[in-house]
């Protein structure tokens, strides 16, 4: 929670990698926990699978599951936490595996692919509608064309009906900004719509990823259950469409900022892939990873972590890392060649990587390529240390604008 850290989490946990490989310090909820700084320590962990997910996964586990301590502070009812506790992101193998398996069933390349027709027409009738939303000639980019743009696509992947996807995105904000005088009622609903969703469908079968998961159910091997379903549609949801919106937001922010950049691109339309990766490693909307926990006794770079301690893998430092990356600090477009394996920890690595990568790059490919061609004399309305990130949205590990005020 250091303001250091919070202000600043390039240069506060640049200094802190500098320092040492590994820290010792304190989670938001207060948990101990050793931060993880530099790039291959951090990417060796994303595959070691004696650190876990789950604080049961560790042998010889007793006392209280140290992450209701979130819970409490969120105010979750108890009865619900399990559709937060029990997602891919929080378990481990076996079960993760098998849910992981199950997923990657329905959330297929093809089925990814095939939604790039309906991103571009997203896109277009967004940014058609653009000065529509223009105050004194100054339009807000995150409102009016990430967030959109991103729930709309995940929720027409997903099978969520149109006229109830602002309320997801109200949901997802009650959530991401940890505003526990909101969750309170907004998750039970959430929790119920989804149930609601999965009745309605069952009864209408389409050929959307929800629809796909319900026949799944009857299979003996690999089904999967109703609050398996809800669990991982909120957290695709919800996870999904957030970071998505933000690296867009951030993403041309910097490309804004950086002019010689941008014109490479503009320039360079092959380039948008590699511009992608790019924008994820230096301007990426998850600077850390979920705590995990040694489920042994570990030694990573000299330091003793000990069995049941929780870790904190930091994305931030590691993608900064100058002995990984050349000149580091620098938006590098070039820095990621295509046919290139992905060499950033943007989206995690190891068997938790992020599930919706591929989706995500997707729609920042033709956001970004869209953005530009149709508004080739965008400008920021303010300059680059001015935009706002608001207190709510400064959350640790987190790196996401209040909004983004551009002239078109």
């Amino acid at each position: 929670m250091s303001q250091d850290l919070m202000t600043d989490p390039f240069g506060g946990y640049g200094r802190l990698r500098e320092q040492a490989p590994v820290v010792h310090g304190r989670y938001l909820d207060g948990t101990p926990a050793w931060f993880v700084t530099r790039y291959d320590d951090v990417r060796a962990l994303l595959h070691d699978r004696r650190l876990v997910n789950t604080p049961a996964s560790v042998p010889g586990t007793t006392g209280e599951d140290p992450r209701l301590k979130m819970m409490d502070m969120l105010a979750i009812p108890e009865e619900l936490r399990p559709y937060l506790l029990g997602s891919m992101l929080d378990t481990d193998p076996p079960e993760h595996t098998r849910l992981r398996r199950r997923v990657l069933r329905e959330f297929t390349a093809r089925r990814v692919l095939n939604l790039r027709p309906q991103i571009e027409h997203i896109t277009k009738r967004l940014l058609d509608g653009l000065p529509e939303h223009a105050v004194d000639g100054v339009t807000d980019l995150l409102t009016h064309y990430a967030y959109p743009l991103s729930i709309q696509v995940i929720c027409d992947l997903v099978g969520v009906p149109e006229p109830e996807r602002d309320r997801w995105q109200q949901w997802g904000d009650d959530l991401i900004t940890m505003r526990p005088e909101r969750l309170a009622t907004s998750f039970p609903a959430m929790i119920e719509h989804t149930h609601e969703l999965i009745r309605k469908r069952r009864a209408d079968l389409g050929d959307d990823l929800l629809s796909g998961l319900i026949r799944g159910q009857d299979e003996t091997d690999g089904s999967i259950s109703d609050m398996e379903i809800v669990t991982f549609v909120v957290t695709l949801v919800l996870a999904g469409h957030e970071t998505t919106a933000h690296l867009i937001s951030n993403g041309t922010a910097a490309l804004l900022s950086h002019p010689d950049e941008l014109d490479y691109l503009r320039s360079h339309p092959e380039a948008v892939p590699g511009a992608v990766h790019e924008l994820m490693r230096w301007c990426g909307p998850v600077h850390t990873s979920r705590l995990r926990y040694a489920a042994e006794d570990l030694e990573v770079a000299g330091t003793r972590i000990p069995r049941g301690d929780a870790v904190l893998l930091v994305f931030v430092s590691a993608n900064y890392d100058p002995r990984r990356y050349t000149d580091p600090e620098r938006l590098h477009l070039r820095r990621h060649p295509s046919g290139q394996a992905e060499n950033h920890l943007g989206f995690g690595h190891g068997i938790h990587y992020c599930l919706g990568a591929s989706l995500a790059r997707q729609e920042a490919e033709v956001a970004f390529a869209a953005l530009f061609e149709r508004y080739p004399d965008i400008r920021l309305a303010r300059d680059p240390e001015e935009l706002e990130r608001r207190e709510r949205l400064k959350l640790p590990g987190h790196w996401r604008l209040a909004r983004l005020p551009v002239i078109v």
